[in-house]
């Protein structure tokens, strides 16, 4: 019997049918149509226990914790566009808690170990590929730097140390560890747990997760005013002049967090600035780690499609745009070959850039506000969507105990009044 028959169940042979890919479209076969909903389309209520404005992980990490661990599900998500489609969609992916201060070791390990047992909590696969994370020393202040963060790290229990140009030339074969470079490689951080994952993935399987526990998402859905009454939230207002009242309102925002922020009468201080990023070609797997360069500016990791995927410190200019640029691919391109000179014949695809919310002391704001009812979980700079679980699930425990956990205590809005910096710049600057 040849491939293109099959027999009918009766001991006859019969052709398979064959489509042409508009046939398949026309008839409504092959693109999804039957499949069931990841979550339900819902007219919105003219009021709700609590109002998270962002679709993007943490807001909808916030939800699902909200619903899973409180029991609290008359919960709404408001997203403006489609979830997903800000910092959550146009991040790097990349997962580690090799931060600096012992605050953000803590609250950075929690948020891994989350992921660790994503998928069987959502049953839904994020891809979550530790495959090691390892930030490169260029010279002697940066290789000190790296032995302060690994004691900090491992006196908070994380996985980390610091290797020799040997053990660096060992994980990544392509990596020029010659003494002859620009800019030679002393040593580096080398991170076992951190890794990538699939930022889609994660996104809907939050939602999905939610809505089943009965939360409302609404995209398309801007928010364009808060109310606020006595001091006190007591609804928000969208762009289609509907008004829905709520006596919690969490700011869940990214690159417009001031904003949204600004209508409940709390400043941030907050800078937006694009972070770009660019993807190549697939090729065959080569790069098992994800490497970082602080010095260089830069860093890549490969996904399991084979594209490599390169970004670079934040722009050096406050701007909404989320658009590329030649000066970013240049710059980027040249830095790379200093690290790994064989991948010059490899061709870029594509790049991107997101929104990033810098933060003085380059920390997150969590917590309480001035305005009673209205929450903040904003300023995740270059680094939020490593943050996302652990985020949604300590926001969720604020938003139900009316007080931040242990673990966010540290983050709050009054620090910046108090002095009590938390000081991130030596390890989320560029370290990705």
């Amino acid at each position: 019997m040849s491939r293109k028959e099959h027999d009918d169940g009766a001991g006859r042979s019969r052709r398979r049918p064959r489509y042409s890919a508009w046939s398949l479209v026309r008839h409504g076969l092959g693109v999804g149509r039957d499949w069931e909903r990841a979550f339900r389309h819902h007219t919105p209520r003219e009021s709700y226990d609590v109002v998270i404005v962002g679709g993007g992980v943490h807001g909808l990490a916030t939800a699902h914790y909200l619903a899973v661990n409180h029991g609290i599900t008359n919960v709404a998500v408001l997203e403006k566009s489609y979830i997903g489609s800000g910092g959550s969609g146009r991040n790097t992916a990349i997962l580690r808690s090799n931060y600096l201060t012992p605050e953000g070791v803590r609250f950075y390990d929690r948020s891994v170990k989350l992921y660790e047992h994503l998928a069987a909590d959502l049953n839904f696969n994020v891809m979550f590929s530790q495959r090691g994370h390892m930030t490169l020393a260029h010279n002697d202040s940066s290789l000190r730097t790296m032995h302060w963060r690994a004691e900090v790290n491992k006196l908070q229990g994380v996985d980390s140390s610091v290797i020799d140009p040997p053990e660096i030339k060992k994980l990544v074969p392509y990596l020029d560890v010659s003494p002859s470079t620009r800019y030679p490689i002393l040593g580096a951080l080398y991170h076992p747990p951190g890794g990538i994952i699939r930022h889609d993935a994660v996104v809907w399987g939050y939602a999905r997760s939610a809505d089943a526990h009965g939360v409302h998402i609404h995209q398309k859905t801007e928010v364009v005013g808060i109310d606020v009454v006595a001091n006190r939230v007591t609804g928000v207002r969208t762009a289609d002049g509907r008004r829905i009242s709520a006596p919690v309102v969490v700011n869940c925002t990214a690159g417009w967090s001031t904003l949204i922020s600004d209508m409940a009468g709390v400043a941030m201080p907050v800078q937006t600035f694009p972070l770009q990023a660019a993807v190549t070609e697939p090729v065959r797997p080569f790069l098992d780690t994800v490497v970082v360069s602080g010095t260089l500016h830069t860093y890549v990791s490969q996904t399991d499609r084979g594209e490599l995927v390169f970004g670079a410190s934040v722009d050096p200019f406050a701007s909404y745009s989320t658009r590329g640029s030649l000066d970013f691919v240049e710059g980027l391109a040249g830095h790379v070959l200093e690290l790994m000179p064989a991948l010059s014949k490899m061709r870029l695809l594509r790049q991107w850039a997101g929104l990033c919310d810098m933060t003085p002391d380059y920390s997150p704001i969590m917590g309480l506000t001035p305005v009673e009812g209205f929450y903040v979980d904003v300023g995740w700079g270059t680094y939020g969507f490593k943050a996302g679980p652990v985020s949604g699930e300590a926001m969720a425990a604020c938003i139900a105990n009316g007080k931040p956990p242990e673990i966010i205590a540290a983050f709050g809005l009054d620090r910046f009044d108090e002095g009590r910096l938390v000081g991130e710049k030596g390890a989320a600057a560029v370290g990705h």
